[in-house]
Parts: structure tokens; C-alpha cells; sequence
């Protein structure tokens, strides 16, 4: 037996001897690295059975279908011959239709049959039925005569050939178990379950040697080439099908990439956009330049903003996850943003995307407060195969595959519910997340940011919550509380370290606003007023400083909330009294307003405002 055949091959061809019947499932539509003859060759399903049971003697299979009903295989006279004297066939353009009654003889008549091995391939089984549970009389009656036959079906030793008793046997191939009787398989012993898993590393590399010589340049290249090219083909393509490796080298040689550009070959086939925007020599000039321009944005958050381009750069050079063995697949970065709220988390994000995509509205956010119930991963990641909707994908799977390259915000991360953050763990390790339908979501051109206010308020021992830092506190304290509170939440309350592990040191901890930092914001945020103003009134704003001083202590006394604190206090306390002063004067031809005051009154703020 060939050490490159399929396992599942290997433990159908051991239990030939004790088990009548085949339940075979998983990826039966993929291709197998099969030995043909002198070589080895990736084939079809069908074909590889069919090298692998020859060597028993077996001399053809009967493979059914409910579309097209009956063929022999292999398609060639000797076979069909034979299989038609010793079935009565009447083939038609090679195919004979069949009823299950019909169906359920032949199995009986393939069981006992002596005259030559032979074995009966159901295919597409799945649909035999239209609901596995609820069968029709006569379909009832075919999977019991099936389940019968398995228990008391006998191995059979050929007349001509003699040798070792084997089953002829059935094969149901079906894309999952349960799309059969449960009882058929539980109630026989003779009915054996084979589940064909998605090829391991050594296998994708024996299908990478094989495909490799029809890439460009392959036969030229030196012994060094080639094998880094079989390192990257094989480590891209973790948790895809030969057949997948099969269409990747097809899309190389139509797109006209050799060996050296694998790695876009293998993008192109996951998101299917050969433009990779990481690669773009203008975005590395950006980054080199941009530390001013976040700053601008994110105030005050100076280590913040260093390490998140560190991160960034890193991304850029295709580094991340380079410690590992494999690491390609992995999300180009991940950010875990923590620290008190409106402080820029957010706001880092939006810039992060700008920077690197050029428009800030195309990250997709994911309002994580929304999947607070167990349910609700339906709704973001798909429902599973067979529940209602599973066939819609999930809102997170269906974005990614329409922006592969995006920045993608989970925001408040602590508030979903713990069996989401399990689905975390292969996005962050694997790269990729495969919906209710079937389809896959490639995060490796991603980058994934998370935002969290863990660590800021705690519970004490009497389950009372306390706020863990305060307002003017050192970057160094205020850091140390956040990480410490942030291990403590994944490792004891949810239990799940390995998460912490995955996210690792990606771990940003944003600092409180300082009294400087919030006259900056502050001032930023007038002049946005002020050109909101001229743009819908064609009026400019004016204030003297006096006054501008009052209204900054009024929106900078508590910075507890940050800087959409302040934001709040500036509408309640100059944005609704301007409207409200506006509403009562005549502007008409007025091209200046100046506020000369503020006045409260009874918990009423007022403007005094003159115009010009």
C-alpha cells in the first residue's frame, strides 16, 4: 500500500474483510493524490476508489446517481460488458435509470455476486431523500432493505480468481452523515463511517510537488527556488482543498505568475483581487509619514500611537506572525484597543483605515454590545447547516468577502458572549472562518482592531464596581492596572486564556485626557462648529478669548468621559443656546455673529451674541 494514498483509502481497503457497507463523507468532492500506475496524479473521488479497489481485483464499479441513474466505471468495454451480463443491464448513452426498488435488488444482487468483485458507489446519497427524518413508504423501504443487507451480507470469494473473502460492498457518498436515517448507521455494525478531512500539510506539499513543474520558471529555478516555493504554496494554502491547489495553479498560469509570485497567486484565489494594496510602494511612504498626521486626529496618546504604528509597519512588511512556522494565513495585524472611553480608540481606527485604504468609512464595525446572547453568533457568523437561514452566511463572513482588504472593528469586545469569542480564536490563528453555507472569509489581508473599556472599573471582593484608574495617574499606572485587569478577565472570569494568548502583546492601552490635551479638543471641535456655521449660514463665528475661556472650563471640568465628553458638554453649553439665539435675531445680510457672553439661569445657559 502506497504511503501517499488517502487515509480514508487506507481504512476502506482494511475493512473490506468485516464491513459490508461505506458511509463516506466530508470533502468527497475535492481531488486525491492517488498512484496511477508508475506516477502519482490528483483525481476525482470515483478514480481514486477505483485505483485503490483494482488492487483487491475487483474488476468495475456500478456508481448511481439519482439525476442520471446507473454507469459502470471505468467507461471502458470490458467492464461495461461484463457489468451488463452479470446485471441484465440496458444501458442508454451509458446510463440506466432506476427506481429505488430497482436500486435496492441490484445492492442485494452487488452483495452476493461472485462471479467477479464488484462494488455499488451511491453518489450524491444526500439527495436519495428529501428529508432524511420524515420518509416516504417506499423510501423507508429502501433504506430498510439496505440496513438488512448490511447485517447479513457475507464476504464473497470469487469463483475464478479465489483468494481472500471481501465484501463487495456499498458506498454511500454524502456530504454529511446526518443526510441519511440515523438508524441506518446506528443499528448495523456492519456499516462503517469514513470522514474525509480537509488534507494535512503533507499532503498539500506531496499535491504542491506534483502541481509545482506547471508554474513559470519552475524547471529553471535553483534547488533553493523551488523549495521556498513549495514552503509558501504549501503554508498558504493551510485548510484548502487539492482540488483549491488544482484552481490556483490554473489562475497562476492565466494571470501569467511564476513561481516568484505564489504568494499573490494564492491571495488572488482567496479574496479574488490580484491588486494587494500592502504591497504599494506609495503606502509605505504614508507610514513613514504619518505619525503627525494620527496625532493630529488622536490627541494625546503618544505611546498609543507609536505602538499601533509599529504594529502597522510590521503588517506592511508581511511580518506578522513570522515566529511561528506558519503564519501566512493569519490576519495582516491585530490591535486590541483598551482604556477609558472617548479617549480615540475608535477614532485611531477610522484614521488606521484612511491611512491605509484612503477613506475612513471603509472599515466595518461590528457593535459587539448587539451579540450579547448566544444566539445572536447566528447572526454574525452564520447559522449552522441545517437551522433556519444557515444559507444567508453571516453578516461578519459575507462583509469580509466583499472588503477582503479592510480594517475591521469588533467594538466593546468584553460585551459579546463567550461562545462568540471562541470563533475568534480561529480567525486569529487560522485567518479564515467558514459560514452555515460553506463558504469561506479570508482575514489574512485584514487587519482585525478591537476595543474594550476593561480595566477602568472592577468589581472588589464584595462584587461592588469601583473605578480601577483615575484621571491623573501616570501612563505607566494607568497601563499596568489596564493589562493586569484585561489577563484577568480572560484567564478566570471567561476561562480562556488562549484567547489572551492570541491577541498577545498587540495589547494598546490609551491614557485619560489631560487638561492640555482637552483645550486642543476642544478648540479643534470650535472651529468644526464654526465651519459647519459658514457652510450652512455663510456666517463667521467670533468670540472674544474671555469668552472663550469660560466656555472651556465649562466643557473641560470633568474629563472622565474624554473627549466625547467634551463634545457633549459644547453642544449643551454653547450649540443649543447659538441655535436658540439665531432663532431670535434677524441675520438676513449679516456676515459675522460675535458672542460677547454667557449667562445661566436657572440651570438655562444663554449667549449674548452680536452681528455684523
Amino acid at each position: 500500500m502506497s504511503l501517499s494514498q488517502a487515509r480514508w483509502l487506507q481504512d476502506l481497503q482494511r475493512l473490506l474483510a468485516i464491513r459490508s457497507q461505506f458511509v463516506i463523507s466530508g470533502s468527497i468532492r475535492d481531488s486525491f493524490l492517488t498512484p496511477v500506475g508508475k506516477t502519482q496524479a490528483l483525481v476525482p473521488l470515483a478514480r481514486a476508489l477505483w485505483e485503490a479497489l483494482r488492487q483487491r481485483d475487483f474488476r468495475f464499479l456500478l456508481i448511481f446517481d439519482p439525476a442520471d441513474g446507473l454507469r459502470v466505471y471505468p467507461d471502458e468495454p470490458v467492464a461495461k460488458e461484463l457489468a451488463c451480463r452479470l446485471f441484465d443491464l440496458k444501458l442508454c448513452d451509458g446510463y440506466q435509470m432506476m427506481s429505488l426498488e430497482s436500486l435496492a435488488k441490484l445492492m442485494k444482487r452487488v452483495s452476493a455476486e461472485r462471479d467477479a468483485r464488484c462494488a455499488l458507489i451511491l453518489d450524491f446519497a444526500s439527495r436519495l431523500t428529501r428529508h432524511s427524518e420524515q420518509l416516504s413508504e417506499a423510501e423507508h423501504r429502501f433504506f430498510v432493505a439496505a440496513e438488512k443487507l448490511s447485517l447479513y451480507a457475507a464476504p464473497v470469494v470469487p469463483r475464478e480468481t479465489g483468494g481472500q473473502p471481501l465484501f463487495n460492498p456499498v458506498c454511500w457518498l454524502v456530504n454529511r452523515a446526518q443526510d441519511l436515517p440515523s438508524w441506518l448507521t446506528l443499528d448495523s455494525e456492519k456499516i462503517a463511517s469514513l470522514v474525509i478531512a480537509r488534507p494535512d500539510y503533507e499532503t498539500r506539499h506531496a499535491a504542491a510537488t506534483q502541481l509545482a513543474p506547471l508554474f513559470a520558471g519552475y524547471n529553471e529555478a535553483s534547488p533553493a527556488t523551488r523549495e521556498q516555493f513549495l514552503k509558501s504554496f504549501t503554508e498558504g494554502t493551510e485548510g484548502m482543498s487539492l482540488t483549491a491547489l488544482s484552481d490556483i495553479t490554473e489562475l497562476a498560469d492565466r494571470q501569467q505568475l511564476g513561481i516568484r509570485m505564489i504568494d499573490d497567486a494564492v491571495r488572488c484565489y482567496k479574496v479574488g483581487a490580484l491588486d494587494n494594496p500592502w504591497r504599494k510602494d506609495y503606502l509605505r511612504e504614508k507610514i513613514r509619514n504619518a505619525h503627525q498626521f494620527i496625532e493630529d486626529r488622536v490627541k494625546g496618546q503618544h505611546p498609543a500611537v507609536v505602538k499601533t504604528l509599529d504594529i502597522l509597519k510590521r503588517s506592511v512588511m508581511g511580518l506578522t506572525g513570522a515566529q511561528a512556522r506558519s503564519g501566512g494565513s493569519r490576519p495582516r495585524g491585530v490591535l486590541f484597543f483598551a482604556g477609558p472611553t472617548g479617549v480615540g480608540k475608535t477614532e485611531l481606527a477610522k484614521t488606521l483605515t484612511q491611512l491605509v485604504f484612503g477613506d475612513e468609512r471603509a472599515y466595518l464595525r461590528f457593535d459587539m454590545s448587539e451579540f450579547a446572547e448566544e444566539h445572536s453568533s447566528a447572526r454574525l457568523l452564520g447559522a449552522p447547516p441545517g437551522y433556519v437561514g444557515f444559507d444567508a452566511g453571516g453578516e461578519l463572513t459575507n462583509a469580509v468577502r466583499q472588503k477582503p482588504f479592510s480594517v475591521v472593528l469588533f467594538d466593546e469586545i468584553e460585551k459579546a458572549h463567550p461562545r462568540i469569542l471562541d470563533k475568534f480564536l480561529q480567525i486569529l490563528e487560522d485567518g479564515r472562518l467558514t459560514d452555515g453555507r460553506g463558504d469561506t472569509a479570508y482575514f489574512s489581508e485584514t487587519i482585525l482592531v478591537f476595543t474594550s473599556n476593561l480595566g477602568i472599573f472592577v468589581e472588589d471582593q464584595h462584587g461592588q464596581r469601583r473605578q480601577n484608574v483615575q484621571p491623573g495617574e501616570t501612563y505607566d499606572a494607568v497601563e499596568s492596572k489596564v493589562r493586569d485587569a484585561i489577563a484577568n478577565y480572560f484567564k478566570f472570569k471567561l476561562s480562556r486564556p488562549e484567547l489572551l494568548n492570541r491577541i498577545g502583546d498587540n495589547i494598546v492601552v490609551f491614557d485619560f485626557i489631560n487638561p492640555e490635551v482637552a483645550a486642543s479638543i476642544f478648540d479643534g471641535m470650535l472651529r468644526n462648529v464654526a465651519r459647519r456655521l459658514f457652510e450652512e449660514c455663510k456666517i463667521q463665528l467670533s468670540m472674544p478669548a474671555m469668552v472663550r475661556q469660560e466656555l472651556l472650563s465649562r466643557c473641560t471640568k470633568d474629563l472622565s468621559h474624554g473627549g466625547r465628553g467634551i463634545g457633549n458638554q459644547l453642544e449643551s453649553c454653547f450649540i443649543n443656546p447659538l441655535s436658540r439665539a439665531m432663532f431670535e435675531q434677524d441675520l438676513e445680510g449679516k456676515q459675522k455673529l460675535i458672542v460677547t457672553g454667557i449667562q445661566e439661569n436657572d440651570k438655562v445657559i444663554s449667549l449674548q451674541i452680536q452681528s455684523a
